[in-house]
């Protein structure tokens, strides 16, 4: 038999009192409603994730729990506005009605529709139409400042009324000029004439003391300029394709340039680390015998980064081992270890010795020392490389007649350097020699070419 918690149970009915007492009351019945759309309204509710945008979860979840739709619609208001909101004012009439525009002299009548509030106004656009001041001269001022005898003043007022006429368009002004009545002058004569005038206006009538801003116009600058455009218009499509191959040589030419350069100051470099080296170490020889007073650290002369290896200095505190000071840093590159470790081993020596104060100190300046003469035979490789193509290049110029022949000090019997480039006429693109520099040699080709024997020689194979 139902007891009161089973109809409780299946008409979703709850409460204190009820549940306390096991009976139905009056109220729980009437009530059952709204405790419904209660419990309804609680169960719907579904927080945000935290993290997740808004829009992301629109498409998941909506008020009611509703699926995302298949197709895009329109029934949610959102973002958009469903209708204009129209005031309930009087409409503002509206007139067909004429108008002249200003800028026309010939008294033009037009039609449009326009605001009734707006009749009798001016054009709107009529503010646009913008005129070019053309100055006016008397005919006094003519005959003391303005006279010219490969100009009359017939011609001089025909040439100022078309600028007025056509704003200073020289080009149409040239166009419509009449050159039946008067002589016929270019485009640059027109404008040298305007010009002239109102340069001369402007310093007579300008006020003492005054800084002007004169127009100046060069006519001849003008001309060649023309001239120079139409011969650049002209060429032919084998000049066009000679002048590209040319650019192109040039860009090439540069940037071998440039990298000799670059060479040169690496070589200049190694060089002067060399010599401070073996400076520093003379001194410190002769230092304990002539007990010379120790020199500051400012006095020493400055090594560049690139002379040999710069070893880390451990200076922080703590417990550190010796043996970390013999470790290469790594900017030494990978080429570098192989060969220090071959020169080491053909020398003789340990690769890694007993890390004693004087060792270490000594070990660190031998390998530092042994970069730096790698450095130094790679540079002195790669200057002999290039002086063999340069001169294998002027040897086949020799044969073919371009030059004179090399003389046994590299240069002509008149003095002269031994390379040089023939003017004569020819077949420019196989004449053509880069003295700047040869073309660069891949680092594995030379150190292929270099190598260290057991007495320190360098041997290159040709």
């Amino acid at each position: 038999m139902a007891t009161g918690a089973d109809v409780r149970d299946i008409l979703e009915l709850g409460g204190v009192e009820s549940e306390n007492t096991g009976t139905i009351n009056k109220k729980d019945i009437i009530n059952s409603d709204k405790k419904k759309s209660k419990k309804s309204s609680e169960t719907l509710t579904f927080k945000r994730p935290e993290g997740m945008h808004r829009e992301v979860y629109a498409l998941l979840y909506s008020d009611k729990k509703d699926a995302p739709p298949l197709l895009p619609s329109d029934t949610t208001q959102g973002y958009r506005t469903v209708k204009a909101k129209l005031g309930s004012k009087k409409v503002r009439p509206w007139k067909w009605m004429p108008f002249t525009n200003p800028a026309r002299k010939d008294g033009a009548m037009f039609y449009h529709w326009r605001r009734a509030a707006e009749e009798g106004k001016d054009y709107p656009f009529a503010r646009f139409n913008k005129t070019v001041q053309v100055p006016v001269y008397s005919e006094q001022e003519y005959q003391m400042y303005l006279h010219d005898d490969a100009w009359t003043k017939a011609e001089t007022d025909h040439l100022f009324d078309l600028a007025r006429r056509f704003d200073l368009r020289f080009v149409v002004i040239h166009d419509r000029y009449d050159h039946q009545q008067f002589k016929k002058r270019s485009v640059e004569d027109l404008k040298e004439r305007y010009y002239h005038i109102c340069a001369k206006l402007a310093n007579i009538r300008a006020a003492p003391g005054t800084d002007l801003k004169i127009p100046v116009f060069d006519a001849g600058h003008e001309r060649r300029r023309k001239e120079q455009l139409e011969r650049l218009y002209n060429r032919t499509p084998e000049q066009v394709a000679e002048e590209e191959y040319l650019i192109q040589e040039l860009r090439k030419i540069e940037t071998r340039k440039k990298e000799r350069e670059k060479r040169t100051q690496d070589l200049q470099k190694l060089i002067t680390a060399a010599d401070t080296t073996t400076e520093q170490r003379r001194a410190e020889r002769k230092a304990p015998k002539k007990k010379l007073p120790q020199k500051k650290e400012t006095e020493k002369p400055a090594v560049p980064e690139t002379a040999g290896i710069k070893f880390p200095d451990f200076k922080s505190a703590g417990v550190t081992l010796r043996s970390q000071r013999m470790k290469l840093p790594s900017s030494v590159g990978q080429k570098k270890i192989k060969a220090l470790e071959q020169m080491l081993m053909e020398l003789g020596v340990d690769l890694n010795p007993m890390p004693t104060e004087e060792i270490v100190q000594m070990f660190n300046e031998l390998r530092s020392d042994l970069v730096l003469l790698y450095e130094l035979k790679q540079a002195f490789a790669n200057c002999e490389y290039e002086l063999q193509m340069l001169r294998h290049r002027y040897e086949a110029l020799a044969k073919a007649g371009s030059i004179g022949p090399l003389s046994a000090e590299g240069a002509h019997p008149d003095g002269q350097a031994g390379l040089g480039i023939e003017e004569g006429k020819g077949d420019a693109k196989d004449q053509i020699i880069d003295v700047v520099g040869a073309p660069l040699t891949p680092n594995s080709d030379i150190e292929n070419t270099l190598s260290v024997n057991g007495r320190g020689d360098m041997l290159i194979w040709t």
